[in-house]
């Protein structure tokens, strides 16, 4: 999802979930989203999913958007985005101590990790989420850098700028 919505050529629709993602106005901007494809479904989740990792709230309504996003999945890819949210929201829940799940994190990632490539768009993502958890939960610094630095080369391979900046702080 980083970049879009950011140049005349886009979706109209993607131009204004984007300006209000980046106003910190996460469910106006999931409300936009008919949550009818995988595709859609997953962004909203990610939306919701990003609104709790900033203000540690809003936990059921990206709890409710994932359910959406994992029925709606069918591919492996869809299925393997959709469990990399899951994990996302499990890591930041355990972080900020709303409830320990560690473990669900864990398995999230570890079933995303089975179902996205290696080489994949969303595999960049799933790595640097993987290099959160072992920097944060599990205190594991070695394992961390190799996945950051797994992620730089995914995010650098699909030129993604906002993953890039991310991957580029931690490996500093």
């Amino acid at each position: 999802m980083s970049g879009d919505g950011t140049t005349a050529d886009d979706d109209p629709l993607q131009t204004a979930v984007w300006r209000l993602r980046s106003r910190a106005c996460w469910a106006d901007a999931a409300a936009l989203l008919a949550p009818d494809t995988p595709e859609a479904a997953l962004q909203r989740a990610s939306l919701l999913v990003e609104r709790c990792l900033y203000t540690e709230a809003g936990w059921e309504d990206a709890e409710d958007a994932l359910r959406t996003a994992e029925a709606l999945a069918h591919s492996d890819d869809e299925r393997g985005a959709a469990a990399c949210e899951r994990g996302y929201l499990a890591y930041a829940a355990t972080l900020f101590g709303v409830r320990d799940r560690a473990d669900e994190a864990r398995a999230a990632l570890g079933r995303a990790a089975a179902l996205l490539p290696p080489g994949a768009a969303g595999r960049a993502l799933l790595d640097f989420r993987r290099g959160l958890i072992a920097e944060n939960l599990t205190r594991s610094p070695q394992a961390a850098r190799a996945a950051y630095r797994r992620a730089h080369a995914g995010a650098t391979a699909h030129a993604d700028p906002l993953l890039l900046s991310g991957t580029w702080r931690h490996l500093a």
